[in-house]
């Protein structure tokens, strides 16, 4: 299981949304850290500035985040919009 690490812009974010986007991403993000594979539709590795890291949809919100396997963390780094988070 991963541990999931939200940087404090991301957070902030996070608090902007919807209760009930909210919710629906929570629910992804609970997913991914218990079982990555399940979304594996969902998740895309991203190029240019973002290289390195991964986006995953939930509706019309991504959530762009970087994962250390060694380590076990998934470090939340953005949450937004799909118009707005690239």
């Amino acid at each position: 299981m991963y541990k999931l690490v939200f940087l404090s812009s991301a957070k902030k974010e996070f608090k902007k949304l919807d209760f009930v986007v909210q919710k629906n991403i929570k629910e992804k993000l609970i997913l991914l850290s218990t079982n990555p594979e399940a979304l594996k539709n969902n998740i895309k590795a991203l190029k240019g500035e973002f290289k390195g890291k991964f986006r995953l949809r939930t509706g019309q919100y991504r959530v762009i985040f970087q994962k250390k396997d060694d380590k076990l963390i998934i470090t939340i780094i953005a949450i937004g919009h799909r118009k707005e988070i690239y």
